[in-house]
């Protein structure tokens, strides 16, 4: 019965995670390299054509945008190689110096067609036909082969469409903002009393840290905005990408900020000695005021992500109303700033450095900066879709796509205001 049990509950949690990005693209991987392999029995002559699923599997890519772009790279590559071998077969045979010849051929016509990271296909589809008696017969099989697998993966990808990872980039960003908000905390825990510069000097490698996770989430980010590309099951797919790009360049900017923060921190506990960080009520309110910021910073990430569900009002309206207390502490703390270096000025520009630093990041957050940052991005790349592609931009505005993203930006313009 205990048994039962488990198998049940490992079944459930095994149909939960069905749904899963990596789940779905394995499960599409396999099943387009297998029919590839069924198609290509019956076509190529082959008796094991393993090149159609090899190239199937290579195709259907994670997205339906790297898989177009991947497939004709693919099909390029292989196209490359076979024409190559097919000309040295009718000048040399196959020796040692040949092999080097055809090599580096190869490679460099597969930097000339532009191949990107298939250019060693290029020299390895040209080996192995230069490898066999029959060139012709096995240069056609293995282009036939190739097509297969390539019309098959992307066949696969407008049946099956691909996962959409925006949600699992949304995650990563939260993760960001989550991580920046501990740090914050515990660097305003700290400066409410007496610490070492040593230790303040751990809150800003702590800080460098940061970028590390800020490089993580953006290869998150460029998967999500991939997966957005040519997408059959996404409508807005440009609205998506840059409020998503947009909202990590801001966080990316917070981050660079708290380092400076650290910094100053970490210059003014050394220049304080033994003596407290900051005076008792300059320290609460520069703890407090941290706190706060702290807080917006997770819900400008919770509203970068959700911008277009339900809660996004709700989230936008925590994000103002926590901007707007933020904003009051720190005119507090301006105030007892200046009267501290009224008393003392030996330290006043350290200190002017943290009112500077945390304003910064209050301006960077505000909802009427990101509006206008986000209508700036809209432009900046319809211009440069105009520009790149004039036919692509006459059509979308023929369907009225065009139309549609411009009430979609206003209606979310007006909403940020």
């Amino acid at each position: 019965m205990l048994d039962v049990r488990k198998w049940a509950m490992g079944l459930g949690r095994l149909l939960k995670r069905r749904r899963e990005p990596v789940v779905v693209q394995t499960l599409r991987s396999a099943a387009a390299a297998t029919v590839a392999y069924v198609i290509a029995l019956r076509l190529s002559p082959e008796p094991a054509p393993l090149t159609a699923p090899l190239t199937a599997l290579l195709v259907v890519q994670v997205t339906f945008f790297a898989t177009l772009t991947n497939g004709i790279r693919r099909v390029n590559s292989v196209v490359a190689g076979v024409l190559v071998a097919i000309a040295f077969s009718g000048l040399v045979g196959l020796t040692w110096w040949s092999l080097a010849l055809l090599i580096v051929a190869s490679l460099a016509v597969g930097h000339l067609v532009r191949v990107d990271e298939y250019v060693a296909e290029v020299a390895i589809s040209a080996m192995l036909v230069l490898g066999v008696t029959t060139v012709g017969f096995t240069a056609w099989a293995r282009i036939v082969e190739t097509l297969i697998g390539a019309v098959v993966g992307t066949a696969c990808n407008l049946l099956l469409p691909p996962p959409v990872w925006v949600d699992a980039a949304g995650r990563s960003i939260e993760d960001l903002a989550r991580r920046v908000r501990q740090l914050m905390l515990r660097m305003g825990e700290e400066a409410a009393g007496r610490i070492p510069w040593q230790q303040a000097a751990e809150r800003l490698h702590e800080a460098r840290r940061l970028d590390h996770d800020i490089v993580q989430v953006d290869a998150a980010l460029r998967q999500a905005e991939d997966s957005l590309r040519l997408n059959p099951r996404v409508k807005e797919g440009l609205l998506h990408r840059v409020v998503l790009r947009t909202g990590l360049d801001t966080l990316e900017i917070c981050t660079v900020v708290l380092r400076v923060l650290a910094r100053s921190f970490t210059d003014l506990a050394k220049a304080r000695g033994p003596e407290d960080l900051f005076p008792p009520r300059v320290g609460a309110t520069v703890e407090q005021l941290l706190s706060e910021m702290a807080d917006a910073i997770v819900s400008f990430a919770v509203l970068v992500t959700t911008h277009l569900s339900e809660n996004a009002e709700s989230a936008e309206a925590r994000l103002t109303a926590e901007l707007h207390t933020a904003a009051g502490t720190r005119d507090r703390l301006a105030e007892l700033l200046r009267e501290e270096i009224g008393k003392d000025w030996t330290n006043w520009q350290l200190l002017g450095a943290v009112l500077t630093e945390t304003t910064r990041i209050i301006d960077e957050l505000n909802t009427e900066h990101r509006t206008r940052r986000l209508l700036e991005e809209l432009d900046r790349v319809s211009r440069e879709t105009r520009e790149k592609l004039p036919r692509l931009a006459w059509l979308r505005e023929r369907l009225g796509v065009q139309e549609e993203l411009w009430r979609n930006r206003t209606g979310f313009g007006e909403r940020s205001r």
